[in-house]
């Protein structure tokens, strides 16, 4: 089973690490990934070993609260509600909303002033539970989803508000301590009483005082930090802690050495403005951070903004106004021009035309009539329809779309993995360093003072925030870009490798061409006339689900013929069909089939030849044994996919065709498209082999499908990429969905996978020169060759914008183009 978690409390890549070596430890926790960008757990477990709780322990046992995400199988709902004035109202709205049928839990928080509640949507309604509320005397308002992506959003705003508050606040103390203690090192005046010279023990204590408010601001740092390192899992908020406490303890000793008569301190031993800055900057730092990360999942926001908020619901004939998140499967829902649709249904009155472009692209209106299907978030156009909803809340195909770029953002490329494990050691081996680095200064003769600050450099200039961000806050920004332009891609490992295809195979029909073949030749051998081949080929084909049956048997309902219902029926796999109609045996397939049924075809074979070179599919048609003729049939190529192939060409990836058609007709299609190589006559079964021939070349193999017998190739790819028009089979298989039928978007997708991956390798750089080099001179490298010592403050300064400019470096994809 796979659950998702909200872990709040992280601050830094060993933060995450740290809830992963727990959850990780736990019996029958196959894999758990965090992602810090998003402050989400990705679990994967065993239900026979162990369970949700289990999990939501050992990250609470870590310092950090967690929150489990919803089920689909459940819905739930955080109600707020206004009246209560105590916990008594609490329990009564408790007590009213768990009488209703099919309440299966119900929690109300009167501080919040909320209810949480999980239901059966078969056996109540919101709205009944909203009654529920009014008459225990209470108001429930309108609902707010559990699952909502707004509410992250909601969440990290409130957070970068918190922050910038706490700057605010801090830098107004900040700016009197660092001038009451820089002023006089550069002449500028202080008032005498509190003049070092002329007051030593007050410069000291208005010092004291200015700071105390600046690290109560910053207090989080050392609740966090200290904690941390007690359960010897420090991060990067104990990193700070450790620097800020020991400037603020030493500082402390030095105002005893005052008090005791040696002024010499005043001057030498005071580092409460280090503490201040410090701590200033590092929440000015975080601010910028915080804003910089919800920027990251825009994409998911603006998916969430597609929905309109409210439905026209016919109740009971009259037509009321309702909330989206109340629209339950079944209701009729009325639609007027240029209203969104609130929900996935099926059309029941009416005929229009949708604007469905916001989800897959395709700018042309699609006309829909009863019986049509409909999909929530895009646009009725010009006509009046009502349609009954067969898809609501988290099971519509918006929300699935959502949930699948979720998934991808919460997911690690395989390049993160390296990060990650040094980012696990980084903290413990940064105060290694730091200890060892002031100990060796002070043993080699420095001052006690030189080697503090020695120390307290190191700790405040390193930064596992940078390599925690580098990976996650790429990936969100790329998957969410990838949706922007119809790319869904469900994974961080399948982001990653697409920038690595070296091949990319396409499936013929309906991928290359448009799916919807028409028949273009009809010729006998005389057995029968040709209007009686096409109603027996027709009537044989009426079972079959097959495209080029399809088109045989459109073609048979376009002459009017009246067609026979098939005595049997039986579909020959890459092969073709037999069929008994009025007491014939037919059979309708390819050339393989009438040679192994030993039917003497060669009378055909020049025409069947002709046909094949003209891009044509020849279909043979044999009567009780007996060749009748050659129905051909020809698929169209789609406007996109001669352009698409010259693109990859011009990437340098090779493409290669697969398809169960002769050779011929399969040449003459890669003709006209520029296909580099031909797979023809290969059954459905084996796709997936060809795919491991060409894997077995040594190469990266991307395949293009969208059928069902396209899964099994799909899957045996190094990265499946599934058009959206095709079935949910395929999609399942297919680690890239592209939500229209255009192939321009394959280019698309490993473009991005490239801009992605450099962007990835741009940030791992950075973060990982910065600390190689900030640590060496943080421990006093250039003072060791005659350079200048690091102030701790400046120090904090470039570790608070480290992980700024990581963050900036990965906003940069949201100027993505495809390049065509």
């Amino acid at each position: 089973m796979k659950n998702t978690f909200q872990v709040q409390g992280m601050t830094c890549a060993a933060c995450a690490k740290a809830v992963e070596r727990s959850v990780n430890k736990i019996d029958g926790v196959l894999s758990a990934n965090v992602n810090l960008a998003a402050d989400k757990l990705f679990v994967e477990f065993d239900e026979s070993k162990t369970d949700s709780e289990e999990i939501k322990e050992a990250v609470k046992k870590t310092g950090y609260t967690v929150l489990e995400e919803v089920e689909d199988s459940k819905r739930e709902i955080m109600l707020p509600i206004s009246g209560m004035t105590c916990a008594s109202c609490a329990n009564s709205v408790q007590r009213a909303i768990g009488k209703l049928d099919g309440i299966q839990e119900v929690v109300v928080n009167y501080a919040a002033g909320k209810a949480k509640v999980v239901y059966d949507t078969s056996r109540t309604r919101i709205s009944e539970i909203k009654s529920a509320v009014a008459r225990a005397g209470y108001k429930a308002l309108d609902i707010e989803m559990a699952d909502q992506a707004d509410s992250d959003q909601d969440r990290r705003e409130k957070e970068a508000e918190t922050l910038l508050r706490k700057f605010i606040f801090a830098i107004i103390f900040t700016i009197p301590l660092f001038y009451t203690a820089m002023g006089p090192m550069i002449g500028m005046p202080l008032p005498k009483i509190i003049s070092p010279d002329a007051n030593p023990l007050n410069f000291g204590f208005i010092q004291l005082i200015l700071v105390i408010p600046v690290m109560a601001a910053g207090y989080r740092f050392y609740t966090v930090g200290f904690r941390r390192l007690l359960k010897r899992e420090p991060n990067m908020d104990s990193l700070i802690a450790v620097g800020t406490s020991a400037a603020f303890l030493y500082s402390i000793y030095s105002i005893i050495w005052i008090i005791n008569g040696d002024h010499q301190f005043a001057h030498e031993g005071l580092y409460f403005e280090t503490t201040g800055v410090i701590i200033a900057l590092i929440l000015l730092g975080k601010y910028l951070e915080s804003r910089s990360m919800g920027r990251t999942s825009e994409a998911i926001k603006k998916l969430m903004g597609l929905a309109p908020k409210t439905a026209n619901v016919i109740q009971d004939g009259i037509e009321i106004s309702i909330p989206i998140e109340e629209v339950e499967i079944g209701d009729i829902i009325l639609v007027r021009p240029g209203e969104k649709i609130p929900v996935d249904g099926e059309v029941v009155e009416g005929i229009t035309s949708v604007d469905e472009s916001m989800l897959t692209g395709e700018s042309i209106p699609v006309e829909k009539s009863v019986g049509s299907r409909v999909t929530g978030a895009s646009i009725n156009k010009n006509g009046t329809i009502k349609f009954k909803a067969t898809r609501v809340g988290k099971d519509t195909i918006l929300a699935q779309i959502i949930k699948l770029v979720e998934d991808a953002q919460g997911s690690k490329a395989p390049i993160a993995k390296m990060a990650d494990t040094i980012s696990g050691y980084f903290v413990p081996i940064v105060i290694a360093i730091a200890i060892v680095a002031g100990l060796a200064w002070f043993i080699s003769g420095e001052s006690a003072a030189f080697s503090l600050t020695i120390f307290i450099s190191i700790l405040v200039i390193a930064c596992p925030c940078a390599l925690g961000l580098a990976t996650p806050t790429a990936i969100m920004v790329g998957t969410g870009k990838g949706a922007e332009h119809g790319v869904l891609i469900k994974s961080g490992e399948a982001l990653e490798t697409a920038h690595k295809v070296e091949v990319v195979v396409f499936d013929k029909t309906g991928t290359i061409t448009e799916g919807n073949p028409k028949v273009t030749d009809i010729i006998t051998t005389g057995l029968i006339d040709e209007t009686e081949l096409l109603r027996l080929s027709a009537s044989a084909e009426k079972g079959s689900e097959h495209p080029l049956g399809e088109a045989i048997v459109k073609m048979g309902e376009e002459r009017n013929l009246e067609l026979y219902s098939p005595e049997s029926f039986k579909a020959l796999p890459g092969r073709g069909i037999e069929a008994v109609i009025q007491g014939k045996v037919m059979l309708l397939g390819s050339k393989k089939l009438m040679v192994d049924r030993d039917i003497e075809i060669s009378t055909l074979q020049e025409q069947s030849d002709r046909l094949a070179e003209e891009g044509k599919t020849p279909m043979y048609i044999a009567i009780d044994g007996q060749p009748g003729g050659i129905i051909a049939v020809a698929d169209v190529m789609k406007e996109s996919s001669k352009k698409a192939i010259e693109v990859l060409h011009g990437m340098g990836i090779e493409v290669a065709m697969i398809t169960g058609d002769n050779k011929r007709t399969a040449q003459a299609i890669a003709r006209q498209a520029g296909i580099d190589r031909v797979l023809a006559e290969v059954l459905p079964e084996d796709k997936a082999n060809e795919i491991k021939k060409l894997q077995a070349e040594g190469k990266k193999v991307a395949m293009v499908g969208d059928g069902i017998n396209d899964a099994p190739a799909l899957a045996q790819a190094d990265i499946g990429i599934a058009i959206g028009s095709g079935t949910d089979v395929a999609m399942e298989s297919a680690d890239i969905v592209l939500m229209r039928s255009d192939l321009m978007d394959v280019p698309t997708a490993i473009q991005l996978s490239k801009n992605t991956i450099r962007n990835i390798k741009q940030n791992l750089f950075w973060a990982f020169a910065y600390n190689t080099a900030g640590i060496p001179i943080a421990a006093g490298l250039l003072h060791l060759f005659g350079g200048p010592l690091l102030n701790p403050m400046i120090a904090a300064g470039a570790m608070a914008f480290s992980s700024v400019s990581v963050l900036t470096n990965a906003l940069r994809l949201k100027k993505f183009k495809p390049v065509h």
